[in-house]
Parts: structure tokens; sequence; C-alpha cells
């Protein structure tokens, strides 16, 4: 079934829809919860979670496109589920965003959401200026939490090419904040 018609079946409020979200984005939300929760019970939850909140915002949200909506719901409720249970620990989710920690604004200093979204902006435009590995790794570690030998296995190259990219582009993306005048 084609993202459109599922999203009918959501605006005409049919039970359907979750039958045929989850039939067809089912594997993909359940990997992004698995990826940050690393429990298969919990990843379960999260992607039911998913097929809720989906139920509750379509309408009035019109996705074009439902993998990277429901990714989107699916990495968010994750990684709340994620801070719940892990309040006092580090490693694991926290220790992948930790990676990012030198080259991305302390949240205390963004003091406007429209700041947050401009950071996001200038955050996608590097990207889309960077070599499709290097953004291909980059979307892999710290959007979908994919361990370094995942990604490696994923494509094809060994685990150190991929921590070295890792970090020459954070230190690419630090730079280039620093230039657009972002408080790091």
């Amino acid at each position: 079934m084609e993202d459109h018609e599922i999203v009918a079946l959501y605006f005409a409020r049919s039970e359907s829809a979750i039958t045929e979200t989850a039939r067809k984005f089912g594997a993909y939300c359940r990997t992004i919860a698995w990826n940050i929760l690393g429990s298969r019970r919990d990843a379960e939850e999260c992607e039911n979670d998913t097929w809720l909140a989906a139920w509750n915002s379509i309408p009035p949200n019109h996705p074009a496109r439902l993998a990277p909506y429901l990714g989107r719901i699916t990495r968010n409720l994750a990684l709340d589920r994620y801070d719940q249970a892990h309040a006092q620990k580090r490693g694991g989710v926290s220790g992948v965003m930790a990676e990012l920690d030198d080259c991305l604004p302390d949240p205390a200093l963004v003091h406007h959401t429209v700041e947050a979204a401009e950071t996001a902006r200038q955050i996608s435009a590097f990207l889309r200026e960077q070599p499709a590995e290097a953004r291909r790794f980059f979307l892999r570690r710290y959007w979908y939490c994919d361990k370094t030998a995942d990604i490696a296995r994923r494509y094809g190259v060994s685990e150190g090419k991929v921590r070295v990219t890792l970090h020459r582009t954070r230190e690419k993306l630090k730079d280039f904040l620093q230039q657009q005048g972002v408080e790091l």
C-alpha cells in the first residue's frame, strides 16, 4: 500500500490504517527503537506507542512520506523511554550523543526555539555539503544510533574508517557552526 493511501485511511479514521502502517513500517520503527533501547520488549512497546502517536497526529498532520514521519516519532519516543530508564547512567545513547558535545551548542545556551531550529537548519546544510559516505555514517550513528561496527558492516568498510570519518565530520561540523556564529 502506498503512503498516500495509508494517510487517507487515517483521515477516514479507519482502524486498518494502523494495521497497514505496522505491516509496511513495523520492522523499520522497531529497528530504530531497538538501536536506542537495546531491549526487544521496550522496542515493541515503543513501536506500539508510535502507532498511537500516528493515530493521534494524523489528522491534522498530513505527511507526504510516512517513513521519516514515523521514524521521528519512534526515535523521540525511544529517547524519552531511554532517558527515563537511564536517568543516572552513562553509556548507550547518552554515550553516542556525548560524542557530539564538542561540536553542538550547549542546550542551556540555546535561548529560544528559533535559535535551535536555525542550528538544526545549519546542521542539515552542513551535512548536504559532505561526501555521501560521511553523511551516511553521520546519520546512521547520530540519528539511528547504530554502533560503529554495524555501520562498518552495512557499508563494507573497516570500523576504523567509520570512526575516523565520524571524528573528522564532527570536527568539520564544529568549525562550520563556529563560522556561522553558533555559540558552542
